[in-house]
Order: C-alpha cells, then structure tokens, then sequence
C-alpha cells in the first residue's frame, strides 16, 4: 500500500499553479487585457473604474448583465501581486469563473457548501502560501467560519469583490443575511478596497449597498442601461404556444424561453421538437453531466432553442441570441431585465418578449402570497427539516447535509413549494440555506470505538491496510460524519474506484462504519446550531416588510407589463434611476406610436404639399414618394382636395393650387 505523501498532494489536488512565469515588471491593465483575453479596448466604463481599484479606492458598479462586470476585478488583480476575494452565492458561477480562469492559466479555487472540510483546507492554505493563487471565490455564509478567518491573516488580500451585491441591502429583491458579514471581511483585511458588482440597483438599494459595506467615500459608477439593439415587446394573448412558434420561425437564430416550473421546460421543448425546431429543456432537477450535456448542444448550436427555467443562464457568455421568450411573467423588473438581457449581446437587433395570458396577473399573484407562508408553519418547516436531517438541537452549525426534497415532502406530507418558500424566509433571517441540486460527496462516520476497531483489523486483516488509508486521510471519523472523495482513497490505497465502493459498502454491512455514497441532491448549509422551535425567531415587522417590498417590485413587473403607451426601455430605465431615460424607438410602443405618426392624415397631407411645391406628381409616384400606406395617402388627399387646397388633372396628376 502507498503511504500518503501529503506534500505531494496538496498541490496535485489542487492543479492551479500557473506555468506563467513572473513579470519583472508589473503588466498594464491593457496588457493583461490583451494577453488573457484577446480584447484591444475595454468595454465603456471599465477602465475608469479599474483605474479606481488601482487606486485602492471603494466603488459601486451598477452595470447590465453581459456589460463585462468580472473583468472590471480580474484585470487589476492580475496587474499587481497579491489575492482578491470574490463573493458570490451562486456555486455553479464560481465553478464556471474559475474553470474558465484556469483555462488561462490564472490561479483560481472555489470554496463552498459541496467540498469536503480537507479539500477546503487545502484550497486556503494554497490561497496563503502560494503567490501564484489570484483569485478566492466563496460563498457570503464561508465568512464567518473559523477556517477562512484563520488563513485570512496569513493571505495578502488586495481587493474584495461582491458579486450580485444587492443581496446586502433588505430592500433588495433577493437579500441574504450573510452578506452583512463582509463588513466583518473588512476589518480582518485592512489592506483590501472593496468593489460591489450588480445589475440592477434601485438609489435607495445603492445607498445601502455602500452604507453596509463601509465605503470611505460613496462611488457609484452608472453603465448604459440602455439596449439600442434589443426590442422590448409584451403579447397579450391567449395562445402562448402559437404566439411562441411564430416568433421562433420569423426570427432567425438561437434563443432562450424561460418557464416557471421544470415539468414546463421538458414540455415547451417536446412541443417544439415536435414543430421541427431543436430545443433542448433545461432545469435544476437535471443531473449535472446532462445539464451540462444539453447546454453544450445549445452553446454550439445543436440545439437552437433552450426552454428553462430561471437556473439557467448565470455565467453563460452566448453573445448570439437573438431572441430571449418569457412565457410567464418575473416576479420583479430585476429579474427581468436581467434574462431579457441575455439576448443581444452582440450588438444585433435581438427581441425580448414577454408574453402575458388572461389569469397571469392573477395566478403570478397568487404564487406571490405563496412565497410568504405564516410564521409558524416557517417555524414547523425548520423543525422537520432539522429531524429528517438527524441533526441534535444544538449541534450542526457549519455543517452541511444531503437533503432530498422530494422525500423528505412525502415523508412530511408537504407541499415542495412550501418547503423551498419557508426555506427562503429561513436563509434571510440567518437560520439555514437549501442550495439547487449538485454533486454530493460520499460521507462516512465510524459506528465503533478505536479499541473496537483495532480488534477488527486484526481479525479481519484483508481490511486492515483499507482502513488505515481512510484514518490517515480524514481525521474526526469516530466523532461525526465527514466528507471523503474516493478517488482519493483509491489514489492512496493502490484500489479501483469501484473497488473502494466495494470496501465501504463491506465495512457497512459490518456496521462498522456508517456510509452514504456521493450523490446528486440539494444541500442543506446550517450556518449556526439547530434551535428549538420555541427559540426560532423571525420578526414579524421584518417579515412585513419583506412581503411589503416584494409587493410593490411585483405590483412594478404587472404595471411594465400591462403599460399601454410609454417606451419599454425608458420604463426600466426610469426604474433603475436613470435621471432622464430615452425612448428605444425599437420596442413594441415605440414601433406603433412611429406607425401611427407615419400614417398620420395632417402630417402627410403637410408632406404633400411641400412634394407638391416642386411641381405636380402622379397619384402613384406621390404616394410611394409618401412612404405610407396607400389608404392614409388616400384619405389625406381626398381632405386636401375637398378643401381646395391641391387639384386633380384630367391625366391622373396631383398638383398644388
């Protein structure tokens, strides 16, 4: 058997020592740009702010989804020495950024809910001694754990990112508690500025944005909310699948539909499929090898259409879709300009519809009340979740647990969207986080004493070299259940994988140790330690106030949509704070008042006379010359006839009296 060479394996578990060898001299941000990236110029806005991090000064970027946000910190960061600290909660982007990081040869790690204690262990230390480590990603809640606090004082971290940093503020439309801490990040950090990154921000989330998270000074800097080449429409109709077909086969290229539930996805997309379009269907009850399957397909256009829902699209850069469909409404303008964003990124006429049935605005409504169950059934819900889970009162905080859903709702006789409502209430008063479903490692806990399990090696000695593999791999076995990876103990042991499985299955069976294999299911993430039910407390005035403000974001959704007359981009521009919003000219309302003035019976009678001033004209080459339509041309020299201001000759022309 191999003897662990733990040396060895803290850098070959990790793979990110880049191959780049230092600069003498720093690089300039256009540098980097140009030899990471490949882009000549940055972006407008970038460079100004970059030169503000350069600076080690605060700032607040409110810029539109695709409008380059990540570069705006990994561009600096790889201009000078030291780390930068990015915090996001979603787990699939800080996969993404650091797989497409690595690729470049940059130094980059994750560090969240989904890894074992020893692989996150590994990945911080890399993060403190190794210089060629730019970039942490980790999830708001890894800020408070004892491991991270206890490596930050040995990191040489520059700047703290905050990714989606409307989180922070509790007017926000997605407010985590846990982003409250970064202030916290600061003070152990004193060297490091701080830059908060978000789409969309109304003034009074901004304002809270920097007041949370201890700006010096307040910065913000504003990108163009504006998209000239995107086409906001909204559809009144009744027969969505129709109104979907026609778009899909007039407008040429891929696009994405966005649904509300994952039954909806594998249904849009079959009766696509059926229609002779390519459409893939997308959702988080997915395993991950087939989500990643039918994205590729979709990314190299295999697939022309992606029907899903609201987990797909965060971090894919597709600059080619022409056309993004919500088949039902958002739950707030955020969110919808967020994935109608997605489409266009290319600079190309792209369309944006929102298609409205006759009882959307009232079932949407009736999901929102949903969201929002009563304090104690939340209370009810914590409790069961936590006896499912086998987790003490008192016990369990850091910890991380497989939870299967759809199991623990039979089991509870629950409704699943109860559950996943009252876990979000949970997360936003600090008490738990149910993340989407992803790869799950196996985790075992051994059922026997040291002295116990000494007598059972010597017994049974074909299991012995096995078990001492797994003890000098993963200490606090005999005390509660940890993570292991298995190919580590193959790696180490001399076993197949398979036979690994064998092994642990055995030792089982022998109830020598407990053993639940890797597996693909949401986590469970406790923060603090199980309460009692009778010590769970949620605020009714915060409480309150959450559905208040998700209220009126839901009641702003339903006005854009039903809005009648104004320009679709200057109403969510106007929503985001921008002073004096432009009209599009290109969305639906834009599209119609410009047909309406064009076919206006005085404005082209005004335009006949001064073509009538040039001398007399033909009826026909009047009115191609007109540029409208032949029955508002018509009408309009029919009233300038009746009031003697034009005549007819007897040879078909037009002339002016």
């Amino acid at each position: 058997m191999k003897t662990p060479n733990f040396s060895l394996f803290f850098v070959t578990f990790v793979g990110m020592k880049s191959s780049a060898t230092p600069h003498t001299e720093a690089p300039t941000a256009g540098e980097v740009l140009k030899k990471y990236w490949g882009f000549e110029r940055f972006r407008p806005l970038q460079e100004e702010v970059i030169r503000e991090v350069l600076a080690g000064r605060d700032a607040l970027v409110l810029m539109p989804t695709g409008g380059g946000k990540s570069l705006i910190y990994q561009v600096p960061t790889l201009t000078r020495e030291g780390l930068t600290i990015v915090i996001t909660p979603l787990i699939a982007l800080m996969k993404d950024q650091v797989d497409r990081l690595r690729a470049k040869g940059i130094g980059a790690v994750a560090v969240h809910a989904g890894l074992s204690p020893r692989q996150i262990d590994i990945a911080l230390d890399n993060c403190a001694y190794d210089k060629q480590m730019r970039f942490l990603y980790i999830a708001p809640e890894r800020i408070a754990s004892e491991t991270l606090q206890l490596r930050l004082r040995k990191m040489n971290v520059r700047l703290i990112a905050v990714d989606e940093a409307h989180c922070i503020s509790q007017w926000g439309y997605d407010f985590r508690p846990a982003y409250r801490h970064i202030a916290d990040l600061r003070e152990r950090c004193p060297e490091a500025s701080v830059l908060a990154l978000t789409a969309s921000a109304t003034d009074v989330v901004a304002n809270d944005i920097m007041e949370n998270l201890h700006f010096d000074e307040k910065r913000i800097f504003r990108g163009d909310f504006s998209r000239p080449n995107l086409s906001y429409a909204v559809r009144r109709v009744e027969d969505k699948n129709g109104q979907l077909l026609r778009l899909v086969r007039n407008v040429e290229g891929s696009g994405i539909v966005y649904v509300r539930t994952r039954e909806a996805t594998e249904e849009i997309a079959e009766m696509l499929r059926t229609e002779g379009i390519t459409a893939a269907a997308y959702n988080g009850g997915l395993p991950h090898t087939e989500r990643a399957i039918r994205q590729e397909e979709w990314m190299t256009g295999k697939a022309r259409v992606m029907v899903a829902t609201n987990a797909f699209g965060m971090g894919i850069d597709k600059p080619d879709v022409r056309f993004v469909v919500h088949y039902t409404m958002c739950d707030s303008l955020e969110s919808y300009y967020q994935e109608a964003g997605r489409a266009g990124r290319d600079g190309r006429r792209s369309y944006a519809l929102l298609m409205v049935g006759p009882d959307d605005p009232e079932r949407v409504r009736k999901r929102f009340l949903a969201d929002f169950p009563p304090l104690e059934k939340v209370k009810e819900v914590y409790d069961k979740i936590g006896s499912y889970l086998q987790i003490p009162i008192g016990e369990g905080e850091m910890g991380s647990y497989s939870f299967n859903l759809h199991e623990f709702c039979a089991r509870e006789h629950l409704y699943p969207g109860l559950v996943r409502a009252a876990a979000d209430l949970l997360e936003q008063n600090g008490y738990l986080t149910l993340t989407d479903e992803m790869e799950n490692p196996a985790r075992i806990i051994f059922c026997v004493s040291r002295d116990d399990l000494y007598r059972i090696r010597c017994e049974r000695d074909e299991l012995d070299p096995f078990i001492r593999t797994i003890l000098r791999l993963y200490n606090g076995v005999f005390t509660e259940f940890r993570k292991i990876d298995e190919l580590e103990i193959a790696h180490w042991s001399g076993y197949s994988v398979e036979r690994v499985k064998e092994l642990l299955k055995r030792l089982w069976q022998l109830r020598i140790i407990r053993y639940v294999p890797s597996n693909r299911s949401p986590l469970i993430y406790y923060p603090t330690e199980r309460l009692p039910k009778s010590d769970l407390y949620i605020a009714p005035e915060s409480y309150k106030l959450r559905k208040e403000l998700a209220l009126e974001r839901f009641e702003k959704m339903l006005a854009y949509a039903l809005a009648k007359e104004q320009c679709r981009s200057a109403l969510l521009e106007g929503y985001f704070g921008v002073e004096e919003p432009r009209e599009c000219g290109v969305c639906d309302h834009c599209l119609e008042q410009r047909r309406s003035r064009k076919n206006d019976p005085q404005k082209i009678g005004q335009a006949l006379i001064s073509l009538l001033e040039r001398g007399p004209l033909p009826l026909r080459e009047a009115i191609r010359e007109l540029r409208c339509s032949p029955e508002a041309a018509t009408q309009a020299m029919e009233e300038l006839i009746e009031a003697r201001k034009i005549g007819r000759d007897d040879g078909g022309k037009i002339f002016l009296r």
